[in-house]
């Protein structure tokens, strides 16, 4: 249960798009807040694992001890391991889920208690040097926020998974100190499109989320202003999208291997048959004997090791170095993940781009004649792998532009995206978080709403009140029940009182009158014998049946093995219902309440 608000403050919320902006621009405030404690409790979990110094990021050190090198990620796992136990002992334990997922099929609706639990193992995950980052954790924590604070104000179904979408566009905003990037991040992954009615709402969250994480932390920007003037050494021209459009097609393959990575691991995991709570323990000494073995630049999120590279593109490792990095970065984030270890590849997959973009532009000496540098292309594959992996051509594009603000480069970085982004979705079918919800058996591509078809269902669009005649009955006598004009479909049942089929009464007084004396019976008439429909079918999977077998109106029945009718639909009905619960649902969408 959720504290409701007063009536008036429900009123003005629900009465106009101020108070939804109002709403909105809390929730950011709220997110700018829990980012900065998220990231706070974190540092100080591995200043006190790794003996850092204060500010010290974990990715950019040296010389740490080599024990805590190997054992901290495990420790870590331990850690996760007595949760997962702890949350086995509850009686009902809740399933969480993350925005998307809420967005598409709950109408917006989250658990804060489900998202807390989320937030708590990512900071556990990432603190304690596992290579995943904080970003899933930030939008888990502030989207259920937001969805909490809609269903106290008990918000509009659209309005509802537009909060969701601002509590995640100010956590994205507040991490990045981008508010672009925050909002269109909620666009395109958390609402699902862009609309008039979702602007505001949506912008106002970002700035609000960046001004006050901004307030609350340190954020050094990612590209600094002295290497700006090293992103180019000409004034661009068409030609150099060439190469930028082959680092596209080279980021988009290597983000595919990353997924198929994660998921390698994780069905190496369930095929060793460890129970669940050894598991992130074990991937934690595996990531920890990585980073003993390569580098600690593998190690957690990767901000440190991130602008250490931008800091310093090209130059600071050799090619074969900058290859065995990257190679040990992708391996750790797919164990951390696949063995249990919470986080998401939103960072990480920003880190092994600019590592891409750098190998990139030092095994092609032809590169020198084209105008981006090698920073530029560390900041191009940053968003061109990014992009592959997370999704949102238009986020990581403007992530490029506030993190370097040049335009041109963002033109190079648009080109690039969407090569990237074109070739996953034609070859691979879906982003990180999707291509888990399709592992999981869920449909979803991304945030566009459709859950309400789930709710719209054969029980709910069927007529119950249906006549069945038995299947042993005279023609003689069935066209004296069911004379011309009286309804024109009638079911017909076995002696069981199961399904048989569907008798149109035209056809059987046309047979008895073809008959010429004789009696046929209804066995000879009968439609659609093994073609039914179940209560549970929404009215999608029921208009692919009508397709499929041609029928105007199909029998509905308690269950396949059972076949008791319980009701009838026709096709009209179920095509005029969808068709008004879609326009319902574009009106919505466009901010059309009347």
């Amino acid at each position: 249960m959720f504290a409701q608000a007063p009536a008036r403050a429900r009123a003005l919320v629900r009465g106009g798009e101020i108070g939804l902006v109002a709403l909105a621009g809390l929730a950011g405030c709220g997110a700018g807040v829990l980012v900065a404690a998220m990231a706070w409790v974190t540092q100080a979990l591995r200043e006190g694992l790794y003996g850092l110094p204060h500010g010290a990021r974990l990715s950019a050190s040296h010389d740490l001890p080599a024990l805590t090198l190997l054992l901290a990620p495990a420790a870590g796992g331990v850690l996760l391991g007595i949760l997962a136990l702890a949350r086995r002992r509850e009686r009902r334990p809740q399933a969480v889920i993350d925005p998307i997922e809420a967005n598409a099929l709950h109408g917006g609706r989250m658990s804060v208690r489900g998202s807390g639990l989320v937030a708590l193992q990512n900071v556990i995950s990432n603190g304690c040097g596992a290579s995943v980052g904080l970003e899933a954790g930030y939008t888990q924590l502030c989207a259920g926020l937001a969805s909490r604070l809609g269903l106290s104000f008990e918000l509009r179904r659209s309005d509802q998974r537009t909060l969701v979408g601002c509590g995640a566009a100010a956590a994205i905003a507040a991490a990045f100190g981008a508010p672009l990037t925050g909002a269109f991040y909620a666009f395109e992954l958390i609402i699902g499109t862009y609309s008039i009615a979702t602007l505001t709402p949506v912008v106002v969250a970002a700035l609000c989320g960046s001004v006050v994480a901004r307030a609350l932390m340190n954020q050094p920007a990612l590209v600094t202003v002295e290497g700006l003037d090293a992103l180019t050494t000409t004034a661009i021209t068409g030609a150099d999208t060439l190469p930028v459009l082959g680092l596209g097609l080279i980021c988009a393959g290597l983000g595919i291997l990353i997924m198929r990575g994660v998921t390698l691991v994780e069905a190496g995991i369930r095929a060793s048959r460890l129970p669940a709570p050894v598991a992130p323990a074990l991937g934690g000494l595996c990531v920890g004997a990585l980073a003993l073995a390569t580098s600690p630049q593998l190690l957690s999120g990767g901000h440190g090791a991130l602008h250490l590279h931008l800091d310093n593109p090209g130059t600071g490792m050799g090619l074969g170095a900058l290859a065995l990095l990257f190679a040990a970065k992708a391996t750790a984030s797919a164990i951390s993940i696949g063995s249990g270890f919470r986080g998401g590849l939103f960072f990480a997959s920003l880190f092994l781009g600019a590592l891409a973009g750098e190998v990139f532009s030092g095994s092609m000496p032809g590169l020198t004649a084209f105008a981006p540098t090698p920073l530029a292309y560390a900041v191009i594959g940053m968003s061109a792998l990014a992009v592959a992996v997370i999704g949102g051509p238009l986020t990581m594009t403007f992530l490029a532009l506030e993190l370097t603000g040049s335009f041109p480069i963002t033109g190079l970085v648009l080109a690039a995206v969407i090569a990237s982004s074109l070739t996953v979705r034609k070859t691979f079918g879906y982003s990180f978080a999707t291509w888990r919800f399709h592992l999981r058996g869920e449909s979803i591509r991304s945030a566009h709403d459709v859950g309400w078809i789930r709710t719209l269902t054969v029980e709910t669009l069927m007529r119950r009140e249906v006549a069945t005649v038995p299947l042993d009955t005279g023609l003689d006598a069935f066209r004296a029940g069911h004379p011309l004009g009286s309804p024109s479909r009638i079911v017909v049942v076995d002696g069981a009182g199961r399904y048989a089929g569907i008798v149109r009464v035209p056809e059987a007084h046309a047979a008895a009158r073809a008959a010429e004396g004789a009696a046929p019976s209804l066995a000879g008439l009968l439609r659609h014998a093994g073609d039914v429909l179940t209560p549970g079918m929404n009215a999608k999977a029921a208009a692919a049946a009508f397709d499929r077998t041609e029928g105007e109106a199909l029998a509905v029945v308690d269950g396949l093995d059972t076949r008791r009718v319980v009701g009838l639909l026709t096709e009209s009905h179920t095509l005029k219902r969808y068709a008004e619960e879609l326009d319902r649902q574009r009106r919505a969408m466009l901010g059309e309440t009347a």
